[in-house]
């Protein structure tokens, strides 16, 4: 359904809006209104052409940060635009279940209350999670109601919802029956405090303070082999299975292949082995290597056949080296083997502070263990190059295209993923162990083996948000949503989580799709057209918000202080495709300014009778009335080509200059002339062709603002218009630059360039901006400056006619498009020259002062070598300045009547 941009019978007053703008007061009550009309519902069954975009997920334990808050803000100028361009646009909103943050949180609250989980067990565990859900689970979807976000409530999907389940089950049983998942021992982020794998996204790394510890591995006679290593992570030495050198290091070259025996661990020896890993040049060329503890030396270990034995147990604590550093924690290991290997006199040096990365879990904050674990994973070989091709074919456009880079970097290099977790909230993994070893994976529609017990893993919650495009639509099955809205439009997210998230829906949406299609043997369609990339929102120095900075800003305080349109009007100006945007309390007030205009001009324009009806031809409208409507078009033209390429910040650019500068303080001054200030003149055809463009100006500019400030506009189109909402107005497409308009735009631009020079010459000769002086314009036939235009230039320049005895005492001349003009103006009853003069003068000697000085500090060599560049600058700046005040001044002097 769309309304009309003409109106129908119904009001347009002023006194249908309120005596000022207060969003606060408005806000809820609208957005109710507009759920409960079903305008953000989706019909599948509509012959209108498709537009969906799914909301990336939030976590149900979680706020709304202003990250969010610019993802939300662009996908409703997305939605909104489309549905008022005609399309039936699905924008389908829902929760991640966030598995670990959840559990942990749940898990936190019933310790508090003296409940262990391990002791009510996984299923009354589970159970309180649901429950805690249920309570305190819908924080997000009120704060999306806050911001305006027009999501069809209908369709919420939450991913642990039973729909959500089964497909996840299916598409896990497929890529298990297809090969791509299986069972290993391999490297993983543990966290010991959690317990469980983590994956790369929830790990932080921070610069910590810690030590670089060298000691010695081998005999302590020089004379017998032995080798020199480096760590900071002193403790896992107790795992060291091996010594690594590079192979062209001839200092060692005779080393290799010997062993060298462990100091603690009674018969454990370390192979010496090449490889092309070390770095010859960094620290003494020889890397100790723990397979079981860092990446970097598992990889070594799969190279060379190395054992890789695990020396912490699932909370970070030794175990199973058979030293008396079993049991201990891996921070209290760290300090007791430096020490003993200190009485053994094998420490060669120590640096401290040394200053490093660590990663740590994001959740719990202790540092991460590198940990050998038996996990699940999936082979991503096959679906990440279906990921890629998918972007090198064009199905699915990156914008910025500067993004791809960083896309085929991923996805050209990834390794597999590993998707367990060892928690208890989550979806729990179909696989079922028999009694003798038998493994099957079930699906939903499967039962396991009578006496077969379930996987106690629960999948990594990127799992099931990597299948968000088309298991919220009803996949597995072929539902009338997949069929009308899949694949979706777009997807708008951070840059920061391309390769989290968006990698793993590609990669499961191309797998998918085959079945969609029918076809198995070739990828599947992908899960969206274009991907829209935004930046980071960050403070207003450029700083990323952190709590422990204290620089973060609450979205919600901001709805609170200035309105939701300021705050969407706020993140949409700053959003440029790919960069980070930089905001501040100061733009939120500026946005808050430029509502507050838009409904000071529009109440305005109603009182002065504006009103939306069919525009007369052109030829019986004025100069400023063409100009503008051909100014309306070209910016409609502009803010349309900008959004189709997500270029939110140059359309929100171009919609607020218009507004403010162009509409507000031009247009509607010029308008003030062309209704007149008597009956007469308020009745005349003129000033009835005015507010017939004015309201068609306003009815056109609130409908383009209407996708980025909903309330605002709403609120003030519905009073213009009468009409029922703009939410389902028509975009207004067919608004195209007048034709002929040239000479009009011309004689406008002259007329604005005219009032400008004429006010800063006013003020130049101390005028105050109100006060009205008699002059005369020179040259105007010469310029095509019609009457009514220099009844416009008088009018806002605040002249009034020359009398008789007129006697100019100072002129102007202004250059325009097509002749100089010349301005007379006579200010001898208006300034008190004297006073003027003495004022000047005080003027013009600081300016000589400030001339001065800074030529001084300039001139001097002593100081131009020393100070900084910026330094300089500024001072170069102040001494033009200075120069040109004391050009100005002299010239104004000189200028002045005898006194």
């Amino acid at each position: 359904m769309t309304t009309p941009a003409t109106p129908g019978p119904g009001t347009s007053r002023a006194d249908s809006l309120p005596a000022s703008w207060n969003p606060g007061e408005v806000e809820a009550e609208l957005y109710q209104r507009w759920v409960d009309a079903g305008y953000f519902e989706a019909d599948a069954t509509s012959d209108k052409p498709p537009y969906s975009i799914v909301l990336p997920p939030p976590n149900v334990t979680g706020s709304l940060h202003m990250g969010h808050a610019l993802d939300h803000t662009l996908m409703d100028v997305l939605s909104r635009r489309k549905r008022m361009q005609g399309f039936e646009v699905l924008w389908l909103p829902g929760m991640d279940h966030a598995g670990i943050a959840t559990q942990t949180l749940v898990d936190r609250q019933l310790r508090e209350q003296g409940i262990d989980r391990h002791e009510i067990g996984r299923e009354a565990f589970v159970e309180k999670v649901w429950e805690w859900k249920a309570e305190s689970g819908g924080t997000i979807g009120e704060q999306m109601r806050r911001l305006g976000d027009g999501v069809d409530w209908s369709r919420e999907r939450f991913t642990l919802d039973e729909g959500l389940s089964r497909a996840v089950q299916t598409i896990f049983k497929e890529l298990y029956d297809a090969g791509l998942i299986y069972r290993a021992e391999r490297l993983v982020n543990w966290s010991p405090v959690l317990q469980t794998a983590i994956s790369d996204i929830e790990v932080k790394y921070a610069d910590v303070e810690g030590e670089l510890v060298s000691f010695r591995y081998g005999s302590m006679d020089d004379a017998e082999p032995h080798l020199v290593v480096a760590t900071t992570r002193l403790e896992t030495m107790l795992g060291d299975t091996a010594i690594a050198v590079h192979p062209e290091d001839e200092r060692y070259t005779h080393l290799v292949g010997t062993e060298l025996p462990h100091p603690f661990r009674e018969g454990w020896t370390m192979r010496v082995v090449a490889d092309e890993h070390v770095d010859p040049e960094f620290g003494t060329g020889a890397v100790k290597v723990t397979p079981a503890h860092d990446p970097n030396d598992f990889e070594i270990g799969r190279r060379h056949g190395l054992e890789m034995p695990s020396i912490m147990d699932a909370t970070g604590h030794i175990e199973g080296t058979g030293t008396r550093f079993d049991g201990m924690d891996r921070f209290e290991a760290r300090k007791a083997v430096r020490e003993a290997l200190a009485q053994q006199g094998r420490i060669v040096a120590e640096k401290r502070p040394y200053v490093h990365s660590v990663g740590h879990s994001e959740r719990s904050g202790e540092p991460i263990e590198p940990r050998l674990s038996l996990q699940w994973w999936v082979k991503v070989e096959d679906l990440a190059r279906m990921a890629g091709d998918a972007v090198r074919g064009g199905d699915t456009v990156i914008h910025p295209k500067s993004q791809e880079p960083r896309w085929f970097d991923w996805v050209d290099d990834m390794h597999d993923w590993c998707i367990s977790r060892q928690l208890w909230w989550g979806h729990r993994i179909p696989i079922w162990y028999g009694p003798d070893g038998e493994v099957v994976c079930v699906g939903p529609d499967d039962e396991p083996p009578a006496g077969y017990t379930q996987e106690t893993d629960v999948l990594d919650t990127w799992f099931s948000s990597g299948l968000w495009p088309f298991s919220t639509m009803g996949w597995p099955d072929r539902t009338a949503d997949i069929e009308r809205f899949y694949p979706t439009s777009v997807l708008v997210t951070g840059y920061d989580i391309l390769f989290f998230w968006v990698a793993r829906m590609m990669m499961f949406g191309t797998f998918v799709g085959r079945t969609l299609t029918g076809d198995t043997a070739a990828p599947g369609p992908v899960p969206f057209t274009d991907v829209f990339l935004h930046g980071l929102v960050r403070d207003e120095h450029g700083q990323k918000m952190s709590k422990s900075k204290g620089n973060g800003i609450d979205p919600l305080d901001w709805v609170e202080r200035f309105g939701a349109d300021a705050l969407r009007f706020t993140l949409a100006r700053g959003a440029n495709p790919g960069g980070d945007l930089s905001v501040g309390d100061d733009a939120a007030q500026a946005s808050r300014n430029f509502a507050t205009k838009l409904f000071n001009a529009t109440r305005f324009a109603l009182m002065n009778g504006a009103r939306v009806g069919e525009l007369p031809p052109a030829e019986q409208l004025t100069d400023a009335d063409r100009w503008i409507l051909h100014r309306l078009g070209r910016v409609r033209e502009e803010v349309d080509a900008q959004l189709d390429r997500y270029e939110f910040s140059k359309a929100c650019e171009a919609l607020y200059h218009f507004a403010w500068d162009e509409v507000c303080d031009w247009y509607l001054e010029l308008a003030k002339v062309q209704f007149g200030g008597d009956d007469e003149a308020r009745g005349s055809e003129r000033a009835e062709h005015t507010r017939l463009v004015l309201g068609h100006v306003l009815d056109v500019l609130l409908r383009l603002l209407h996708p980025v400030i909903p309330f605002v506009t709403e609120t003030l189109w519905t009073a213009l218009t009468g009409r029922e909402s703009v939410v389902i107005a028509d975009w207004p497409s067919d608004v195209a630059p007048s034709a002929g308009a040239d000479e009009s735009v011309r004689r406008v631009g002259d007329t604005q360039h005219l009032v400008t020079e004429i006010r800063r010459f006013r003020s130049d000769q101390g005028l105050k901006p109100g006060q009205r002086v008699p002059a005369r314009i020179m040259g105007a036939d010469a310029a095509d400056l019609p009457a009514d235009l220099l009844d416009q230039v008088a009018s806002l320049a605040r002249l009034t006619p020359a009398a008789d005895d007129f006697v100019a005492t100072a002129s102007l001349e202004v250059r325009l498009s097509r002749a100089t003009v010349t301005v007379e103006i006579d200010t001898s009853g208006t300034i008190d020259l004297a006073a003027e003069r003495r004022r000047l003068e005080k003027d013009l000697a600081a300016a000589r002062k400030e001339l001065e000085q800074t030529s001084a500090k300039l001139g001097n060599e002593a100081f131009l070598g020393k100070a900084p560049e910026h330094v300089v600058d500024k001072i170069r700046g102040r001494r033009d300045v200075a120069e040109a005040e004391v050009a100005r001044i002299t010239a104004r002097l000189e200028g002045m009547p005898p006194a």
